[in-house]
């Protein structure tokens, strides 16, 4: 029971690590029409898990968890740095680099293990990027959640952050919102399996059109978030 209150807390969408301040793209699909109603919203957030986030942040949270049962703090770093590398829009790294400092300033100061303790002193000594998605599977492991759990929790935590981004912005009712989040269901278990084992050639796998409107959320003449 403990393990789940911990998967809980580590995966709540609520969680005040500021992730409500980012589309992660998003505004601009809403903005320039991409994205308008609850049959494009549903496609948004499915191809974002399956061709985006499958391949990045799930990949890492996998890889890092393992790193951490196996006690390499040295392949964690790696992991970190590759992760900031794979990111290329600046607002996203920016706002992985954030949401990471805050989880630790959450977990950081509750979790008893040497490897999570290290990995918070280097993030805070600017030695490690502290990727949101590699602290969470570094913390994952620390409180001993079991790795599909860690991964369910993970998508479950991104799908719900993106189906409440496009209920604000598209707008959309929030039944129409709770409907796409249960239908995502099947395709949030077959993500999770296929994360277990992750493909290392397959990581930062290039996902053009999503860093292209991520890119130009920069530009954007009116934003409600950060990214």
């Amino acid at each position: 029971m403990n393990n789940l209150f911990r998967l809980l807390q580590l995966s709540d969408p609520a969680l005040p690590i500021g992730g409500f301040a980012h589309s992660y793209g998003l505004e601009t699909y809403v903005q320039k029409g991409i994205v308008h109603d609850k049959a494009s919203a549903k496609e948004f957030i499915d191809q974002m898990l399956s061709q985006n986030i499958q391949y990045t942040d799930a990949a890492f949270v996998s890889l890092a968890y393992d790193a951490t049962t196996q006690d390499d703090i040295g392949e964690i770093q790696r992991l970190d740095e590759e992760c900031t590398a794979v990111k290329l829009p600046k607002e996203i790294r920016q706002a992985s680099e954030k949401l990471g400092t805050r989880l630790i300033k959450i977990f950081g100061v509750s979790t008893e293990n040497n490897l999570a303790d290290q990995i918070r002193k280097a993030v805070l000594e600017n030695l490690t990027p502290g990727n949101y998605s590699i602290l969470f599977g570094v913390f994952a492991a620390a409180l001993q959640i079991e790795k599909r759990e860690a991964l369910t929790g993970f998508y479950y935590n991104s799908a719900a952050g993106m189906v409440t981004n496009t209920v604000k912005l598209v707008p959309l009712g929030q039944q129409d919102g709770q409907e796409i989040l249960f239908s995502l269901q099947p395709l949030i278990s077959t993500l999770v399996e296929k994360s277990l084992l992750p493909d290392p050639a397959l990581i930062g796998l290039c996902c053009t059109g999503f860093d292209i409107r991520s890119m130009q959320h920069e530009k954007l003449y009116s934003r409600l978030y950060m990214s």
